[in-house]
């Protein structure tokens, strides 16, 4: 499996598709360690999104689940997570079907969930801003 290097030098697994194998644990240190580890423009995309994140909803809780970091607000659960995979990023929101516009990801067995996954230069910040503050404003998934 292709491999990256965290900033302590312990080498980071890269899992199918590019997404790094990151334990899981809470706060921004498991975060910026996933976003270190991310491959090629993909890393400068998680270091983007994890700014507009912190930005928008500055009472932010983080953690890493399912080598995916996960953002929600205390007592109000996770609203979002973001995933690597081989040719872009997916950025779910939990309560997406909740929001205005509705991102354009989803399936009958979503549930609530909605997401859009984010190629090489398709980073809209705007866009991605409007959705924060309406997915952190809603309750989350709670785990």
């Amino acid at each position: 499996m292709p491999r990256s290097t965290s900033t302590d030098e312990r080498p980071v697994v890269l899992l199918s598709g590019g997404n790094p194998q990151i334990p899981k644990g809470d706060g921004d240190g498991p975060v910026q360690a996933y976003i270190r580890a991310m491959p090629g423009w993909k890393r400068d995309l998680g270091a983007r999104l994890d700014a507009l994140v912190l930005e928008v909803v500055p009472q932010v809780r983080k953690a890493v689940r399912w080598n995916s970091p996960l953002y929600g607000v205390a007592g109000q659960g996770w609203f979002m997570s973001f995933h690597v995979f081989t040719r872009y990023v997916k950025v779910t929101f939990f309560a997406g079907a909740s929001l205005d516009p509705v991102p354009p990801g989803g399936t009958p067995r979503s549930g609530e969930s909605r997401w859009i996954d984010l190629h090489e230069g398709e980073f809209d910040a705007d866009r991605m801003a409007v959705w924060l503050r309406q997915a952190a404003a809603l309750p989350g998934w709670m785990h």
